[in-house]
C-alpha cells in the first residue's frame, strides 16, 4: 500500500491489482474499484452500500465518530444559531453564503413561486379524506411534471434553476393542502407577505372564520428544524434522487421518488415511531418496564428516536434541537401527557448506563417529533415536514448531480436462485 494506491492480491489466481486512492477535502480515503470486474471477474459486496461511495459530493460532510456535521464546510451549529433556513437553501444550491441583495433576490423568487397550479388543488381533492399525507404528498409533487412539462430538460440550466426553486416555494404548500384536505378545510393561499415557515404555518392553521396570528415562538423553532433536516449526504431518500436522476428522469419524478423513499419508518418516518412508541408506553410509571424491554435482546420492542446509524456519537443536530425542544415547551407552556413522558424517557435514557455505554442518547427524531406535537402538528403529517426541509438537500443534490453528469445508476447482485434448468410442460408436472 501506498499514499496513492492499494495493492489487491488473488493469491488464488496469482495476480495483482493496483487500486487507485481518492482522498477528499475531508473523510476517510476510498479505493477506486470501477476496473476490479474487468481486471479481475470479481464484483464487491456490501449490502446497504454500508462501506461505498456511490458519488462524490462537495454539499455535506459528516463525520459521524466525532459527531460533525457541515453544510458546504459550515457547522451544523454555526448555521442554526445565526442562519434562516432559506438562507441555508441558497447556500446549499449556490455552494456560498449569499449577500444582502443575492438573498433578497433569491427570497423574491421563491416567494413568486409559492402558489401551485389551480387543477392541482383540484387533483388534491380527488384523494379519499383519510389518505396518508404522504401518499398524497408524492403524488402532487410527481404530477407536477404534467403541469410544467414544456420545462423538464434537465440538461438547460436555466430550467434546473427554475424547477428547483419551484420545489422549494411549492413544498409548503402541497404539505398545508394535504393537511387541510385531511381535515376537511378549504384550501389556504400563500401569504407572501409572510416569511418562508410563517408563511407554512399560517397555510397550516388559518381558517376563515377567524384571524390566525402565526406564534414566532412556532416560526422559529420550525425554521430551526427545517435547518437542521435540510441535508444528511447520501441518505436513502438523497441517493434514491440520485439513482433517479442519474436516468435522465424529470425533477418532479426525482424528487416525489424521494419522498416515497422518505416515508419509511427506517428513514423519514422515524420521529412518527417516536410518538407511537410513547403512546404504547403511554405513562411516565411504565417506563422502567419498557426500558427492561429495550435492553432485552429477544423483546422486539426498542426505543424509537434513540442512536443513529451515521453517529457513534452524539448526534450534533440533537444537541442543538434539545435546547429549542425544551424551550418551545416551556415558552408555549403545552400541557401533554405524552410530552412529560417524552422528557422523563429522555432523562432516563441519558442517565442509564446500558445506552450511554452503547452512546443510544436521544437523536433529532426524538425532538422533532415532540417538537411537532407541541406545534399542533398532527403525527400522520411528521414526514411530511422533514420532506420540507429535505426537498432543499434533494434539490442541491438533484442540481449538482445534473451539472456533472455520471453513468446510469446500475448496482449488481449475488445470485442465489437456481441454476439453469430446463421447461417441463403443464402436462408433465
Amino acid at each position: 500500500m501506498s499514499d496513492n494506491k492499494v495493492i489487491l492480491s488473488d493469491g488464488a489466481a496469482g495476480t495483482k491489482l493496483e487500486l487507485p486512492v481518492i482522498r477528499g477535502t475531508e473523510g476517510d480515503p476510498t479505493l477506486d474499484i470501477k476496473n476490479l470486474h474487468k481486471e479481475t471477474g470479481y464484483f464487491t459486496y456490501d449490502p446497504g452500500f454500508a462501506q461505498t461511495a456511490s458519488c462524490s459530493s462537495a454539499i455535506t460532510f459528516i463525520d459521524g465518530g466525532k459527531g460533525i456535521l457541515r453544510y458546504r464546510g459550515y457547522p451544523i451549529e454555526q448555521l442554526s444559531e445565526s442562519s434562516s433556513f432559506l438562507e441555508v437553501a441558497y447556500l446549499l444550491i449556490n455552494g456560498e453564503l449569499p449577500n444582502a441583495d443575492e438573498m433578497q433576490e433569491f427570497d423574491h423568487d421563491i416567494t413568486y413561486h409559492t402558489m401551485v397550479h389551480e387543477k392541482l388543488n383540484t387533483f388534491m381533492t380527488g384523494f379519499h379524506y383519510d389518505a396518508h399525507p404522504m401518499a398524497m404528498a408524492a403524488g402532487a409533487i410527481g404530477s407536477m411534471a404534467a403541469f410544467y412539462h414544456d420545462r423538464l430538460d434537465p440538461e438547460d440550466p436555466k430550467q434546473r434553476e427554475l424547477a428547483a426553486k419551484r420545489m422549494i416555494a411549492k413544498m409548503p404548500t402541497i404539505a398545508a393542502s394535504c393537511y387541510r384536505h385531511h381535515r376537511g378545510w378549504p384550501t389556504a393561499y400563500p401569504k407572501n407577505s409572510l416569511n418562508y415557515t410563517e408563511r407554512f404555518l399560517d397555510m397550516m392553521f388559518s381558517v376563515p372564520a377567524e384571524p390566525y396570528e402565526v406564534n414566532p415562538v412556532a416560526a422559529k423553532a420550525l425554521d430551526l428544524l427545517f435547518i437542521l433536516h435540510a441535508d444528511h449526504e447520501q441518505n436513502a431518500s438523497t441517493s434514491t434522487v440520485r439513482l433517479v436522476g442519474s436516468t435522465g428522469a424529470n425533477p418532479y419524478a426525482c424528487i416525489a421518488a424521494g419522498i416515497a423513499a422518505l416515508w419509511g419508518p427506517a428513514h423519514g418516518g422515524a420521529n412518527e415511531s417516536v410518538l407511537n412508541m410513547l403512546d404504547e408506553i403511554g405513562s411516565v410509571k411504565n417506563i422502567p418496564k419498557y426500558v427492561d424491554k429495550a435492553k432485552d435482546r429477544d423483546d422486539p420492542f426498542r426505543l424509537m428516536g434513540f442512536g443513529h446509524r451515521v453517529y457513534r456519537n452524539y448526534d450534533p443536530r440533537a444537541s442543538i434541537i434539545r435546547k429549542a425542544c425544551h424551550e418551545v415547551l416551556a415558552e408555549l407552556n403545552v400541557t401533554d401527557p405524552l410530552l412529560d413522558l417524552a422528557m422523563e424517557l429522555e432523562q432516563v435514557a441519558l442517565k442509564d448506563e446500558f445506552f450511554v455505554e452503547r452512546k443510544l442518547y436521544p437523536n433529532v427524531d426524538f425532538y422533532s417529533g415532540i417538537i411537532y406535537k407541541a406545534l399542533g402538528i398532527p403525527t400522520s403529517m411528521f414526514t411530511v415536514m422533514f420532506a420540507i426541509a429535505r426537498t432543499v438537500g434533494w434539490v442541491a443534490q438533484w442540481l449538482e448531480q445534473s451539472e456533472n453528469p455520471t453513468r446510469i445508476g446500475r448496482p449488481r447482485q449475488v445470485y442465489t436462485g437456481p441454476v439453469a434448468r430446463d421447461y417441463i410442460p403443464l402436462d408433465k408436472r
